[in-house]
Order: C-alpha cells, then structure tokens, then sequence
C-alpha cells in the first residue's frame, strides 16, 4: 500500500480526493493538511511514502515545505499540485526536491498514476505541462524547463544573453540566472560547457 500525505487548503478540492482514494487498493491517505506546517507534522508523524502537496498554502508554503521534507526524508517522494503551469512555478518545485507536478484540473485516475510512479522512484510530470525531462532522452540527469530549452536553443546559435533576452522579451539578468540554474541541473563546470551542450544536445537549432 502507497501511503500519502495531502497537502491542499481547499476543502472541496481535498473532499474529492479523499473520496476518491477512500477504497483504492493500492494508494491510501493517510493524513490532511491544510498548510506547510501540518503538512510537517504529519510527514514527521507518519513517514508517508508521497506527498501531494498544494504550492500556494497559508502559514508555509509547498515549496518551503518540501525543502524541508527532502532535507530531512529524501526517500519521500514529492509531487506538486497546482494550478500555476509556469515555468518559474514548476522551477521552484524541482528545486525544491518534487519529482512530480500535477496540474489541478486533471482527473484523478491522472492523480493516481502520478502518485504510483512517484512511489516507484520515478519522475512524473502532467500531459498539459510543457517540462522536458533530459533524462528520458538519455542526455543529462537534469531536467529542463520550456523557457530553459528555448535559451539553449539560443545559446547553440551564439547568441548572447542581451540577445537571447531581446528575442525572448525578458530580461538580461532572467537570462543569467536560468543559465546558471541550467549549469546546476546539468553539472556542468567552465565557462564553455553549457555552450558545448548545447551544440552537443539533440535539440533541433
């Protein structure tokens, strides 16, 4: 049996889920919470094998709380629920130690698959949301996110972060930091390795 703890602040929401898992034979709910610290609490209480947890809760936060939760449980696998598919969203959660994000208006039997290969060490991200994993490609271990792959595109064309931000209407120093969070995922080191990767990577340029 796949014990999970939730995370999520709407009732109605939770109610939905909790019904739905109530006789499940593979998965059970094992504690609710409507925030970042009893969603601690319970982790330290029972040592769930998954967390579905909300991002945006009153008191702490899910990306808080799932740093915490990594520092302390590695083994306890992680999943976002939310309605924010933005890339910096999705970042902060990866970051944070999530191997899976799921978009809140997906179904349920969704919820289940995303929970049974999170449970099994494996990396789950929604069908709606635009993340590429490196791993699956057999590249890199990081994983990368929309925006991320559009400014390694760029990159292997040359272009600098001035130009990289003027063709991606953002700006110059958003470009420097997902350049060195894409250096991180990859563990890459020098100057010239995230070109080099770029160049060597299988996307189309």
């Amino acid at each position: 049996m796949i014990r999970v703890v939730l995370a999520e602040d709407h009732l109605a929401v939770a109610d939905g889920i909790l019904a739905y898992f109530k006789y499940h034979d593979q998965i059970s709910i094992i504690g609710q919470a409507t925030n970042g610290k009893e969603l601690l609490e319970l982790v330290e209480k029972y040592i769930p094998d998954v967390v579905l947890t909300d991002i945006k809760m009153p008191v702490m936060d899910g990306i808080e709380a799932a740093k915490l939760i990594k520092a302390k449980f590695d083994r306890i696998g992680i999943i976002a629920f939310s309605m924010f598919d933005q890339d910096e969203a999705v970042d902060k959660m990866l970051q944070a130690g999530a191997t899976g994000y799921l978009l809140k208006n997906s179904s349920l039997a969704e919820m289940e698959k995303a929970i049974i290969d999170v449970s099994e060490g494996k990396l789950y991200y929604d069908p709606n949301l635009s993340v590429t994993t490196e791993a699956s490609k057999g590249e890199s271990k990081g994983i990368l996110t929309k925006r991320q792959i559009e400014i390694l595109k760029l990159i292997g064309k040359g272009k600098t972060n001035q130009e990289i931000a003027d063709t991606l209407f953002i700006g110059k120093t958003t470009v420097e930091t997902h350049r060195k969070n894409m250096i991180r995922k990859l563990d890459l080191h020098g100057p010239g390795e995230l070109l080099r990767y770029a160049l060597q990577s299988k996307y189309k340029f």
